[in-house]
């Protein structure tokens, strides 16, 4: 069978990641001037204006929300596995070190106080993902630093730091060689930490170096057992390996919340505290919401304002006494990389709780679940290879697999931000294998969820190794190829989901058939980048609550789904099991 697969279309890509891994085999701390020209010549979509002068901002923004805000104080930043590893290196007990997040990016972070920053990697894809990070934060910092050194620029900049009205936001702007809205999404990934880091900026060049400590395959299964032992011993008594599973990747968000109807309880509170919050963003999405008057604007607008209104200590409890209420226990991740995982028992459900969506048309059937002993065990969607090395450890655990669904966020290259995208193709960049298998869902499943945002079902997708290998030659392959949907999991599950069926390891280069599978498998993904659209990348714009309605009409497909595929296996084992019963009772009368 003939098949058209994409290349990479550009040999300064594949040029780029080996200069960064050959590096890394040092011993020592690695500088990333020498990574400099091999970034720049890559062309990355993502920082298209890596060569100019003038800074390129919203490269600087993506960067600054992936890293924390002491990257400004940082000089080494050491890459490993597990607290093991760091003591082995000697680094020190980094468990003990401030904890530091990213706004944007999921990974555990540790700083020293001084000019060391540890970052916990889950697979190679970390690498991937981290190093371009770095290197082109770096290349836009070092460009504001010259800009700084002109007198003006430093006028602006202590005018500002006295007196941050419009016309002094548009003043120091102009200095800096960027709009004024882009130095508004600049102050939003720095918050209050937007003068002193402008001021550490003119200060001084950044020179950062990295190391990276013990990067072999076995770490990464190591820190992957680790995390999978911490969730099973944390919902014991539950036995994972003893009970029929439905394994979701998502968002620690969207399942619970369906789930438990605590947003729906307190939704006089949220909006008192909509209301009371002062935030213009959030006024604004209610009062939307309130002109279209339907129950996927509302309740999505509930479940978006929740976020805001559990940040308060006895909010937060009162919601995690309401989860174990109904069998929805949390394990956070205690050591090495951060995914937060959910234990959920369906026999526990409130029907009477739950998002009505999930229920209005299956009603009378929900009431089988009280008999039901399977679970639903949901994470935190994990980056590129550490799907494949999480979802390789679960399989090892769960005996019976129902069904393996996968939610997560992509760049689409002839959609919307916020559209819905569903495949049934998977090109992956890592194994370089084409995956074709039957996607349990369609656009049918989605559209009643949907208010704003469109579906695309029948899509191909391409799995790559990280966001900034990219280019426009790149991107053109895939497009020219089928090729819409650009994101990082689906190929390493994909190839984790083979060896859960064959009886071998993931082949390479190859068409691999799924849809042998006995189990479910679905993919849906929403749009959150526009690559192809010159600068639309996340970057450039905000999800905000257009991330809303996609995320839980996703989520709400994947419940239904689950919970009709559990009910339809309830009622084969009601009417198996008089059978089986009448033949026992035959054979002891005979006896």
């Amino acid at each position: 069978m003939d098949r058209t697969v994409p290349k990479s279309g550009s040999e300064e890509i594949e040029l780029y990641i080996r200069t960064y891994y050959s590096l890394l085999r040092s011993s020592h701390a690695v500088h990333l001037d020498a990574l400099v020209e091999a970034h720049l010549t890559m062309n990355s979509s993502l920082h298209v204006h890596a060569r100019q002068p003038t800074p390129d901002a919203s490269a600087l923004f993506y960067a600054a929300m992936r890293l924390p805000v002491c990257i400004a104080d940082v000089d080494l930043v050491v890459l490993g596995q597990t607290d093991r590893v760091f003591h082995e290196h000697g680094v020190g007990k980094v468990e003990e070190w401030q904890r530091v997040t990213a706004s944007a990016r999921r990974r555990r972070m540790a700083y020293d106080g001084h000019r060391t920053l540890a970052a916990y990697i889950a697979s190679r894809s970390d690498i991937d993902d981290m190093l371009p990070i770095l290197v082109a934060y770096q290349i836009e910092w070092n460009k504001l630093h010259t800009i700084l050194q002109s007198v003006s620029a430093q006028a602006s900049l202590a005018a500002y730091s006295a007196d941050s009205t419009l016309a002094r936001t548009s003043e120091l702007a102009r200095a800096l060689g960027i709009t004024p809205d882009e130095l508004s999404r600049l102050q939003d990934a720095w918050g209050a930490d937007m003068i002193p880091t402008l001021q550490k900026i003119a200060r001084g060049p950044k020179r950062l170096a990295v190391q990276l400590l013990a990067g072999t395959y076995i770490n990464y299964q190591r820190a992957t057992s680790d995390w999978w032992f911490n969730v099973r011993r944390s919902v014991a008594p539950v036995a994972v390996e003893d009970r029929p599973v439905y394994f979701v990747s998502s968002n620690v968000h969207a399942i619970p919340n369906l789930l438990s109807g605590f947003a729906l309880q307190e939704e006089d509170a949220i909006l008192h505290f909509v209301g009371r919050a002062g935030d213009p963003g959030l006024t604004a999405e209610y009062d939307y919401m309130r002109v279209r008057d339907e129950f996927n604007n509302k309740y999505n607008f509930l479940y978006y304002a929740l976020r805001r209104y559990a940040m308060r200590p006895e909010v937060e409890e009162r919601r995690e006494a309401a989860e174990r209420e109904l069998g929805i226990q949390r394990v956070e991740s205690l050591h090495g990389f951060d995914i937060e995982a959910q234990v959920i028992e369906l026999n526990k459900l409130n029907m009477s709780r739950m998002d009505e969506r999930l229920v209005y048309d299956v009603q009378d059937d929900m009431a089988l679940l009280a008999d039901s002993d399977a679970l639903i065990v949901n994470i935190d969607y994990p980056l590129g290879m550490a799907a494949y090395h999480v979802m390789a450890k679960v399989s090892q655990y769960v005996t019976w697999m129902q069904g393996i669904y996968i939610i997560g966020k992509a760049a689409t290259l002839n959609a919307r931000v916020g559209d819905v995208m569903i495949s049934n193709v998977v090109y992956d960049e890592h194994s370089q294998n084409s995956y074709m298998f039957g996607n349990c869902f369609s656009a049918a499943d989605l559209i009643p969820y949907l208010t704003t945002s469109s579906v695309l079902d029948n899509q191909k997708v391409v799995s790559v190794r990280g966001t900034f290998l990219q280019n426009a030659r790149y991107m053109d392959v895939f497009y020219r190829e089928g090729y819409s949907v650009v994101e990082m999991e689906a190929g390493p599950y994909l190839s984790a989901i083979y060896e859960m069926v064959r009886a071998q390891r993931h082949p390479v280069d190859e068409i691999v058939n799924l849809y042998i599978a006995p189990f479910d498998i679905g993919l849906l993904y929403y749009a959150s980048d526009t690559p192809m659209s010159k600068g639309r990348n996340l970057g450039a714009g905000r999800l905000s609550y257009l991330g809303a309605e996609p995320t839980y009409g996703t989520a709400i497909a994947v419940l239904r789904r689950i919970f009709r595929k559990e009910i339809a296996r309830l009622r084969d084992q009601r009417e198996a099991y008089p059978a089986t019963q009448e033949r026992e009772m035959t054979f002891l009368e005979s006896e």
